[in-house]
């Protein structure tokens, strides 16, 4: 338990990190909920990409909806950005039920808890956000009411405190957590729907890109709209936050119209580079290659070096520029790739070819 709490400090403190970046894909205050409201689709076939994904809960749906029951209870996990609140929504909209949302930091006291339950309608869906932050004895809480719909509640206090079994309507349940990892055997298995939201080709983002440009009245061109989804790090969140800086850009300088030059010009002064990386990612990949030769060199080595956390490396930072081969981890430490050199215009030294083979996590 008290690990389970000392990963979701750590956990906040990595937020609140990421929530500093232009190209982060955490939510950034009010205006970025406000824009996310405006662009969100409602119904499942609108909902562009994780085509996986919607094959599977298109079935549940309408089977659920074909018997009248509620549908199991669903676990979304991925990456932040990626539409883990909008599939929750969606389901709520195609079942044509009440929704009601709140968070795992949200939720303080067992009572909070069990006001939220106990005044669920019938096949209501219940959707909590950030799961894996949920304080452990809530998470208890929740077994009972997930798999037998009641609750257990304790009525007074001292020697007279007596055990209530209060039954609950059948509901769905729908998490969503970008940390499966962080949470328990017990809750996992009792999620009937499991599923994975990967990140979005640069088609579908163009897609995503075009379809927010008409929702906002924004004039934007095929080559525009392509330029800003090649940046937007395969995350419709981010690909939305760019395009409203792009807007700004071009309402002031191209006549409002967004075409790849505007769009280039906006993204080189907000220094997002071609393939989605800030500042702060060339900075990580020029200190291992000019300071350490490419590497191997220790996380430790590299926060000080760069004057950041370890777990802001390692989980904010790190994950995309493995994902697309720039970076890798090695028992010996952190090596950057032959693509790093190239992006940077660099000649890699000859033991950079070891580097090419994929290795194994520390």
């Amino acid at each position: 338990m008290n690990k389970k709490r000392f990963e979701l400090t750590r956990a906040t403190k990595r937020a609140e990190t990421d929530a500093d970046r232009l190209v982060s894909a955490s939510v950034r205050g009010s205006e970025d909920e406000d824009l996310e409201l405006k662009l969100r689709p409602v119904r499942l076939r609108e909902f562009i990409g994780q085509t996986k994904a919607k094959e599977q809960l298109q079935i549940a749906l309408e089977a659920a909806k074909s018997r009248g029951e509620a549908l199991d209870h669903v676990l979304l996990y991925g990456p932040p950005g990626l539409g883990k609140t909008t599939l929750a929504t969606i389901i709520a909209n195609e079942l044509g039920v009440g929704f009601q949302q709140t968070s795992g930091p949200a939720l303080e006291k067992q009572g909070d808890l069990t006001a939220i339950l106990s005044n669920l309608h019938e096949r209501q869906v219940l959707f909590l956000d950030e799961i894996h932050r949920l304080q452990p004895v809530l998470e208890e809480k929740l077994y009972t009411a997930l798999e037998d719909y009641k609750l257990d509640i304790i009525i007074g206090q001292g020697p007279a405190a007596r055990t209530h079994i209060l039954g609950i309507n059948p509901f769905t349940f729908v998490a969503a957590t970008t940390r499966p990892g962080l949470l328990s055997s017990p809750l996992r298995s009792r999620f009937g729907i499991l599923l994975r939201l990967e990140f979005y080709t640069d088609d579908e983002l163009r897609f995503i890109v075009e379809r927010s440009a008409e929702v906002l009245g924004v004039t934007i061109d095929h080559d525009g709209a392509a330029e800003i989804a090649m940046r937007s790090r395969g995350t419709p969140r981010i690909a939305n936050r760019l395009l409203r800086r792009v807007r700004d850009y071009a309402q002031v300088r191209a006549g409002g119209v967004i075409d790849r030059a505007s769009a280039m010009a906006a993204l080189q002064m907000l220094e997002v580079d071609a393939h989605g990386f800030d500042e702060l990612d060339r900075r990580l990949l020029r200190l291992i290659i000019e300071r350490y030769d490419g590497g191997p060199v220790g996380l430790n080595t590299l926060a000080a070096a760069l004057g950041e956390e370890e777990d802001a490396l390692e989980e904010v930072y790190e994950p995309f520029l493995m994902q697309i081969g720039f970076l890798n981890r090695t028992p010996r430490g952190r090596v950057v790739t032959r693509l790093a050199y190239e992006h940077f215009g660099i000649a890699p030294p000859v033991k950079a070819q070891q580097w090419e083979r994929p290795t194994l996590f520390e």
